[in-house]
């Protein structure tokens, strides 16, 4: 209960049957004495700079522009496009207009049916450096994801 570590005893607590330390289980009825909790692994990173590159896939920044000047080009009204690749046209609309990004498999479909390219991929170079003597930590990440 308190999450102390060391010598656990199995006690009901109430309705509930728990795992706790010497001290909190006076605050119920002991029933074993549970076996010696195993160490837990520390993963230490050594000294060293990783670079790695996140590739992401995204929607390219003007594709409202894009999806529009093509459907206009085929001579399509919003409403048949929409037909065509079985979406509302309501839908249609708002990516035309750019209130609405398209997911993504709503751009393959458009990128197959107009003929566009709607997705890109955007790389990102990301570095972390710790030492031998620390510990990763989800702290460690955010500063040096601040730090780039």
């Amino acid at each position: 209960m308190c999450g102390a570590e060391g010598q656990l005893y199995r006690t009901k607590i109430e309705v509930s049957f728990l795992n706790v330390c010497k001290n909190c289980a006076n605050y119920g009825e002991v029933i074993l004495k549970v076996k010696e909790p195993e160490p837990k692994a520390v993963i230490k990173a050594k000294t060293r700079q990783i670079e790695e590159q996140e590739t992401f896939v995204v929607i390219i920044p003007n594709y409202s522009l894009v999806v529009k000047n093509k459907r206009e080009h085929m001579n399509l009204k919003q409403k048949e496009l929409a037909k065509k690749i079985a979406e509302k046209e309501s839908v249609i609309h708002n990516i035309e207009s750019g209130h609405m990004e398209p997911n993504m498999d709503l751009a393959k479909k458009l990128e197959k049916f107009l003929h566009i390219s709607l997705i890109t991929q955007y790389k990102e170079k990301g570095g972390f450096k710790t030492t031998s003597s620390e510990t990763l930590t989800i702290g460690d990440l955010i500063k040096n994801k601040r730090q780039l």
